[in-house]
């Protein structure tokens, strides 16, 4: 069987320019000398579309898209089947939902075949339930004609091969009625390790498995692609590259003979690169001319910048400074050569005389005066309003610099370094940051090595031990707070009211302070022993 595996990178809403991708590749797997096409899961209407789906609108623009699609396969190549991922209505399942998540098979310029998803997830940032019903009932086989005659195979929608945690198990059900192969749909997002589990997944079944991943960003969820294929062995037959659309020919009866670091890379340099494409596509796909980067000095902004600047190129970034009385000289020396090496224009614009009107205004009427916090935040605050009329000038947005271990803290200021559209980082710990930023020689050692300060106040330094600290938040995020001091957990509890006032952050690891992680800002700690 020829197959042609397609990532395609569609946008949510965008029935009419999903379609126009999805034709694109289509004819570039009929020039290839593909008998199949496999596309990504509801490549259709792009993933996630979550409420949208309650929208009549959207479901009746999928069908009609799904037709069109079906009469223009059938246009360029009147032989190929195709079998692409979509919202499909149907009659109502256990929860009176109609929607199923669908794997489509399109030939002779007609729908000719239907799978729903088996299994729907309702973990992490995935609520399925609340807008598809399950396809219930047994799984069966599907027969594509294809020119040497009818094959049997077996369609998973993402989920269906991650059943480990379910009763059902929907791939073998699959292989006990008669499908020799296995064709995997998904719209499955990038987390450090992903990859190597997915190749895990694909090689238990023991049958020819073609698995094709959505690529582009879609809010805080990056879809990496690194779409490929296994033989029944679990040998890999194709890989094809991460973080870029592609459509690569495979034949599934061949013998596998590539090594698993065609599809594997070390964890950092994916996750980078997941970074640069979700940053990229949150700015293309809100039509956003650009970005500006408020940059003290520090790591973090540092990365930050550096991940602006690939993702959009270094002309579409602005980079500001923001001395204040307390900026030491080698702060601005460093923002200046990180802003050199990359390329990227660098505005510095004094705060002080700001700085100095807002402290005399508020020490004046507030009773009491400022104190030594309201102090240090009205400067944050200074820094933002200054951030923010660039953004009005310029057009864009502002990038957010803050880590995950600091917003798990609350370390950091509403309303002023907190500010932003987009966080890129907001899902790496302060040791994460580092050590990306440690690999990019562009960025200056100096910057790297220094010790953390917000520079609100006369020689300050970051308050915390971040080697220790932020491999215990993480373990608190992730669900495991047995080791973590109660004063940390007490604190990242207290700080879940400056999240939810957070810009989104991009999504890299297991589970990210986000829509993935519902914990509500009012509530009462627990005793624990």
């Amino acid at each position: 069987m020829k197959l042609a595996l397609a990532q395609v990178s569609t946008t949510v809403g965008d029935v009419a320019g999903n379609v126009d991708r999805l034709e694109r590749a289509i004819a570039r797997a009929a020039l290839l000398g593909a008998e199949v096409a496999l596309l990504p899961e509801m490549a259709l209407t792009g993933y996630p579309p979550r409420d949208l789906l309650l929208d009549p609108g959207l479901v009746r623009a999928a069908r009609d898209g799904l037709a069109r699609l079906a009469r223009a396969a059938h246009a360029v190549a009147p032989g190929l089947v195709v079998v692409v991922g979509a919202p499909v209505d149907g009659p109502p399942g256990p929860t009176g939902r109609r929607l199923r998540n669908a794997a489509v098979v399109l030939h002779g310029g007609r729908v000719v075949a239907t799978r729903g998803k088996a299994l729907l997830p309702c973990d992490d940032v995935f609520l399925e339930p609340r807008w598809f019903t399950p396809d219930d009932g047994p799984a069966r086989p599907v027969e594509l004609p294809l020119r040497g005659g009818a094959r049997r195979v077996g369609l998973l929608v993402c989920e269906d091969l991650w059943d480990e945690a379910y009763a059902r198990a929907p791939a073998r059900e699959l292989l006990e009625q008669g499908a020799d192969a296995l064709l995997c749909l998904n719209a499955s997002p990038y987390r450090a390790g992903v990859r190597a589990e997915r190749l895990r997944l694909a090689r238990r079944p023991q049958v020819p498995l073609a698995y094709v991943n959505a690529v582009g960003g879609e809010d805080e969820l990056v879809f990496d692609g690194a779409s490929f294929a296994v033989d029944a062995r679990g040998r890999l037959l194709a890989a094809l590259p991460a973080c870029e659309e592609a459509v690569a020919l495979v034949d599934l009866d061949a013998p596998g003979a590539l090594a698993d670091d065609a599809l594997l890379a070390p964890d950092d340099a994916a996750t980078r690169e997941a970074l640069v494409l979700g940053l990229a596509d949150f700015c293309r796909k809100n039509r956003l001319p650009g970005a500006v980067v408020g940059v003290s000095g520090g790591v973090d902004s540092a990365l930050v910048l550096a991940l602006a600047a690939d993702a959009l190129g270094p002309a579409r970034v602005t980079a500001v400074h923001l001395p204040s009385r307390f900026t030491s000289r080698r702060s601005t020396d460093d923002a200046r050569a990180l802003c050199a090496a990359l390329g990227v224009r660098l505005d510095v614009v004094a705060l002080e005389p700001l700085h100095a009107a807002a402290a005399a205004l508020l020490e004046g009427c507030l009773p009491g005066g400022l104190g030594a916090t309201g102090a240090e935040n009205v400067q944050a605050r200074l820094r933002a309003l200054v951030l923010m009329g660039f953004v009005n000038r310029l057009g864009g947005l502002l990038l957010n610099t803050s880590n995950k271990t600091e917003l798990a803290l609350g370390y950091g200021t509403l309303y002023g370094d907190m500010a932003g559209g987009l966080a890129p980082i907001a899902d790496l710990t302060k040791l994460d940051v580092w050590r990306l930023a440690a690999a990019d020689p562009r960025v200056p050692r100096a910057i790297v090595e220094r010790t953390p300060t917000a520079e609100l106040a006369p020689d300050q330094v970051d308050p915390f031990d971040y080697p220790r600290v932020a491999p215990a938040i993480e373990a608190l995020v992730l669900g495991d707070d047995q080791d973590v001091a109660p004063d940390l957990a007490v604190r990242v509890a207290r700080a879940e009211f400056k999240r939810r006032q957070a810009p989104p952050g991009l999504k890299v690891t297991a589970r990210a302070f986000g829509p993935g992680r519902l914990v509500p800002i009012t509530w009462s700690r627990w005793p624990t022993a």
